[in-house]
């Protein structure tokens, strides 16, 4: 299993790559959308995009929107990971692909579970 990080904070890269190494699952990172769009168009071999919000450049929402219009990695889950709680932003998100929210600040096991519900559940 392949997954791309994409945070313009490099703590949070980091932290998540650490996660997701525990469980056995190979990382790239991307420090915006427009960053993320580039190394998917190179290699369209992900299962999983953990997408940051806001970020310059290119933010999530814009990222995942032109991620699902263009059909790179048509299968790859996206899962949002943000502070952006409102109601009315998820739903804006849902509808522009991604497919499940994590909210900062996180812990490992609220990680596994939101990949669990991805179908990621062996990982988990």
């Amino acid at each position: 299993m392949r997954a791309l990080i994409v945070d313009d904070s490099s703590f949070i890269r980091e932290y998540l790559r650490h996660l997701l190494d525990r469980m056995g699952i190979a990382c790239e990172e991307a420090v915006d959308g427009s960053d993320a769009l580039t190394v998917l168009a190179a290699e369209k071999t992900f299962d999983l995009m953990l997408l940051d919000v806001n970020m310059p450049v290119m933010n999530g929402l814009e990222c995942v929107k032109a991620l699902r219009e263009a059909q790179l990695s048509p299968e790859m889950k996206v899962m949002m990971v943000t502070t952006e709680a409102d109601h009315s932003f998820i739903l804006k998100a849902l509808d522009n692909g991604a497919d499940e929210f994590l909210m900062k600040p996180f812990t490992p096991e609220s990680l596994k579970e939101k990949m669990a519900l991805l179908g990621f559940a062996s990982v988990a």
